[in-house]
């Protein structure tokens, strides 16, 4: 079975809404403790556990970052696509157990209601995904729950820099963390990368 979905979905009866930048899915989200292979050969730890699995008629792919909202107390988590679930609809997910819990809910509640955006634009800057997984070793005991690219400038001829504005949280705090990579655009190497905790 090829993982690689590539159609996006509009699931029925519940159309997508906008928020200005994204399409929005109104979904629900169960939970897993994951397993040892994946449909993706991505393993469920990683990204720190903020991993799911997807419908195959979501149109999502392995590797992708869906935002995953939840919208009885507002907390957000980024999860990236590992594996599939053969018979789930198309707007249900099945989350790591560490990502459900880190939407602020008790496991034994079993299933709840969720918004899902894809996140296309983390996708389509060249290292925004992977400062994120930066952030994620960096701070640990927090989530990366929102992201803002903040713009790219070349500084050189073979010098590129981009830089990304992260919101991480914990039980106890949301911080910002600004990361930034300079990158050969010519090779695509990363010369170096900083992350700057921003003063509350």
């Amino acid at each position: 079975m090829n993982p690689y979905y590539r159609n996006h979905f509009q699931p029925n009866p519940m159309p997508p809404f906008f928020d200005g930048r994204q399409q929005v899915i109104q979904g629900q989200a169960t939970w897993t403790e994951g397993g040892q292979v994946t449909q993706c050969n991505i393993p469920w730890s990683d990204n720190e556990y903020m991993t799911v699995a997807v419908s195959p008629r979501a149109g999502f792919q392995c590797g992708q970052t869906l935002k995953v909202l939840n919208p009885q107390n507002t907390r957000e988590i980024l999860v990236e696509v590992v594996d599939t679930v053969p018979n789930n609809p198309p707007n249900r997910i099945n989350l790591h157990k560490r990502a459900f819990e880190a939407l602020g809910v008790n496991p034994d509640v079993g299933v709840i209601n969720v918004e899902i955006t894809p996140s296309p634009e983390l996708e389509e800057e060249k290292f925004g995904k992977y400062l994120v997984e930066l952030v994620q070793v960096g701070y640990p005991g927090y989530q990366v729950t929102n992201y803002d690219f903040e713009g790219s400038e070349e500084v050189s001829s073979n010098r590129t820099r981009e830089t990304y504005l992260y919101t991480l949280e914990s039980p106890r705090e949301t911080i910002q963390v600004r990361g930034s990579v300079v990158y050969n655009p010519n090779t695509n190497r990363v010369i170096s990368f900083d992350l700057t905790e921003l003063e509350q």
